[in-house]
């Protein structure tokens, strides 16, 4: 015989399952696609994600791992990615042919590009390598405008006064110079770091007006982020919370273990992954604190368009630059709590 306390308490407990259920119902998985598998650089997420900051705020993260910031693009236009992590020149030029997106977190705020040669190489500067050729990691990477506007600056244009190769990541480029194939590189951060780790001794002639560039950054589509503002809410809330939380010399431990989520062969040498982490750490850092993480400067993305306009990778200036970013979370992600 089933009382009526008996009921009432089956009641409650079917209400407690449905409710619970109805919550996991509600957790938003976010497909972020990445242009590479760069555990360190992205120290941020895997933060958030080990320390149950994206937990908290009902968000599942899936990270997927392409070939160069043109994938990342292609996988967002095709509904196969929520978020992407490109450059802002593949960005600029996927919207100069009318596709809508937008860049909502500036995340490597400082540029994570440079053009080196090797130290006992007669090249000082980015004109001494006039008739050269340059090794590139990928053929569409974020880092191929960026060179390539350098030598924009200096007056030369590709083919007639430098060739692009892609050699592939840092450990290829190792090769390219000790076989004489490249004379430079186009290196990110982690490409710089390898070729000195395996002994090659560097010279920089990125020019200072080039340094201050910023790099990749999360972006996703305006269907998207007109429809789930909350969510990027969250998103952008816990991954501050993720960098806030690897900057405290307290966590670094628990940083380099979160980080093996991306790549666990990174952190294979210790010594190199903590060198190279105190690097990520100062990409991530806003040129103006004051402003908070993720905040996008409009000077500078005028500096972006101008050089690749310049350098002929945009065909033309964009009728409307300034639907190419927001700053809309900014002062909610970086709220204190």
């Amino acid at each position: 015989m089933i009382t009526r306390r008996t009921l009432m308490a089956f009641t409650a407990s079917a209400a407690m399952f449905l409710s619970g259920h109805a919550m996991s119902q509600e957790k938003k998985e976010l497909v972020i696609a990445y242009p590479s598998s760069m555990g360190l650089g992205y120290f941020a997420l895997y933060n958030a994600i080990g320390e149950g900051y994206f937990e908290e705020e009902n968000i599942t993260i899936r990270p997927e791992s392409l070939n160069g910031s043109a994938q990342v693009i292609q996988a967002l236009l095709a509904g196969q990615a929520q978020l992407g992590h490109p450059g802002p020149g593949p960005l600029l030029n996927a919207r100069g042919r009318g596709e809508d997106l937008v860049y909502i977190y500036n995340y490597f705020a400082r540029s994570q590009f440079n053009l080196v040669t090797t130290e006992d190489s007669p090249f000082q500067t980015p004109a001494d390598l006039k008739g050269k050729v340059i090794g590139v990691g990928t053929s569409d990477g974020a880092e191929v405008a960026f060179v390539r506007s350098i030598f924009d600056a200096a007056g030369m244009k590709e083919g007639s006064d430098y060739t692009f190769i892609t050699v592939g990541e840092g450990g290829m480029a190792v090769a390219g110079f000790a076989n004489k194939s490249i004379d430079a590189y186009a290196a990110d951060t982690a490409g710089t770091a390898t070729l000195r780790l395996r002994g090659v001794k560097l010279r920089n002639l990125t020019p200072p007006d080039f340094k201050a560039y910023f790099g990749n950054g999360y972006v996703t589509t305006r269907a998207f982020l007109d429809d789930n503002k909350d969510i990027l809410e969250g998103f952008g809330r816990a991954l501050v919370r993720g960098v806030k939380f690897g900057i405290d010399p307290a966590n670094r431990e628990a940083t380099l273990q979160h980080a093996q989520m991306g790549n666990p062969q990174q952190l294979e040498d210790k010594e190199f992954a903590s060198a190279l982490l105190d690097i990520y750490f100062d990409l991530t850092t806003p040129l103006d604190p004051m402003k908070g993480y993720g905040y996008q400067n409009p000077v500078a993305w005028q500096q972006w368009q101008s050089t690749l306009v310049a350098a002929g990778d945009l065909k033309q200036p964009l009728d409307n630059l300034e639907q190419a970013y927001t700053n809309e979370f900014i002062e909610k992600w970086n709220a204190p709590r």
